[in-house]
């Protein structure tokens, strides 16, 4: 299964630590390394990186990391990074045509919890995205994260940064159909380009379910 890590924006709340958010080191690792190789223990070793943002100068990097590390990364390039990350992920329209795992650069997570979310693999014109139940998470920016609301049937009802009544915040980690596409076009459209907006279009549909990371 393919892997699609956005990595395009600017992170402007950590440039004191660099210029390139996917780049700076946590425990000595650059951040996208960090994701890459723990996708890469759960499996995976096919990559697609969106870059925006000093772009080239992350492209570089990643290139003699694949090569250090013998695996396959694919550039894809978003000259509009500084639009919604919805955009990123319609680069990969008609690059990736199967079921794939989407992730974000800067967001370090236990690689048992791609693990377990690969085992379900039952897609049908659906997403699933990974989220924490645990509402008192100290580790959370409430102001930052994204937050999910669902039933009781753990189909996503709604989810933003500033929706006001939730009970899951958003892990950054999905498992998608092509159907994201689709949804991010008609998002973008109608003028909110951002991931969530189109994930709001197929959870409306009843397409959109949680894994609960536990």
């Amino acid at each position: 299964m393919k892997c699609l890590i956005i990595a395009a924006g600017e992170g402007s709340r950590l440039s004191n630590r660099g210029d390139s958010k996917p780049l700076i080191p946590i425990l000595s690792l650059p951040l996208i390394e960090r994701v890459i190789l723990t996708a890469q223990e759960a499996g995976l070793s096919d990559f697609y990186v969106v870059t925006g943002y000093k772009g080239e100068k992350l492209r570089n990097h990643l290139d003699k990391f694949a090569q250090e590390k013998n695996l396959k990364i694919t550039h894809l390039i978003n000259d509009d990074w500084e639009r919604g990350n919805g955009l990123s992920v319609l680069k990969a329209k008609g690059k990736i045509e199967d079921n794939f795992i989407l992730l974000m650069s800067d967001h370090i997570f236990e690689g048992t919890i791609l693990s377990e979310l690969l085992k379900e693999d039952n897609l049908e014109g659906e997403v699933i995205l990974a989220v924490d139940y645990n509402l008192n998470n100290e580790n959370i920016d409430i102001d930052d994260v994204t937050k999910v609301l669902t039933n009781d049937d753990h189909k996503i009802i709604d989810i933003g940064k500033n929706i006001k009544k939730y009970n899951a915040y958003d892990t950054g980690i999905f498992l998608c159909s092509p159907a994201i596409f689709e949804a991010l076009a008609e998002s973008s459209t109608s003028g909110d380009t951002s991931l969530s907006a189109g994930i709001r279009i197929l959870a409306q549909k009843g397409k959109v379910r949680t894994f609960d990371i536990r």
